[in-house]
């Protein structure tokens, strides 16, 4: 996909991954940017910062747990600038327990932004996109989302699903001219990333590295795209020796209460 000319809707944009992407997305010539996320001061920053690039940025300061409101905000930024040619489902949040101690709170947050927030705008902007016949929609998963670990259940339970809805929205709407790519980012210095312990010997990726694989992997048109040689390995391994991949994750794994 050449991103020229063309508009993105980006969720979780005023942090981490999400706003790398926005501003890499603004570097290659976008047209329009719709910046979604729930912290009003840093969109409009992030949204002064596109603009600089000659790029018209439009911010919607959402909850994605708030289906109307989502749904009318979206439909309204639809009517008001024309159509979406890329979603990016970037929104998502990460607890990291033992399972023993996790707690149901954080794990019904995990799953509404993770899975119910991403469905949301999915299944808004995707029935528009079908009937444009144009589309590219990118799911931001995890390496987490092919490898689950320790400290990580819950977080890899939502990552594992939003595979799941990838690999099966690819099949179903390739018939209306409509691609479907998950993103999966290894161990990412971002905000929410800093609040947790981090597993030894992980070599970890910034934001921009992140942002740059998607625009390489959009102009290759790529299913899966996999950020890093880190993630490769751990990928291949989980697939010709599970068990010693699985003894990996226990010995680099934080001793987390």
């Amino acid at each position: 996909m050449n991103i020229q000319g063309k508009t993105a809707l980006i969720t979780g944009a005023s942090r981490g991954i999400g706003r790398a992407i926005a501003l890499e997305l603004a570097q290659h010539g976008a047209k329009r940017l719709l910046l979604v996320a729930r912290d009003l001061d840093r969109l409009n920053e992030l949204a002064k910062e596109v603009s600089a690039f000659g790029v018209e940025a439009i911010v919607l300061s959402l909850d994605l747990t708030q289906t109307v409101e989502v749904n009318i905000s979206i439909a309204q930024a639809w009517r008001d600038h024309g159509p979406i040619h890329l979603l990016v489902n970037c929104a998502g949040v990460a607890h990291q327990s033992s399972f023993l101690r996790s707690q149901l709170l954080d794990v019904q947050e995990e799953i509404a932004i993770n899975l119910i927030g991403m469905y949301t705008v999915t299944r808004l902007v995707a029935r528009r996109m079908a009937s444009q016949r144009e589309g590219r929609i990118v799911n931001v998963s995890s390496l987490m989302g092919k490898v689950a670990a320790p400290t990580m259940a819950t977080y890899s339970a939502t990552k594992f699903a939003i595979m799941g809805f990838t690999q099966a929205l690819r099949g179903e709407l390739a018939a209306h001219n409509i691609g479907v790519t998950a993103l999966l980012p290894s161990l990412t210095d971002t905000d929410m990333a800093r609040g947790m312990q981090w597993f030894r010997w992980v070599a970890v990726m910034t934001p921009k590295q992140v942002a740059r694989a998607l625009i390489n992997g959009l102009n290759n048109e790529s299913p899966e795209i996999l950020v890093g040689w880190q993630s490769h390995l751990a990928v291949w391994c989980n697939r010709v020796a599970p068990w010693l991949l699985e003894r990996i994750l226990m010995f680099t794994a934080p001793q987390v209460e």
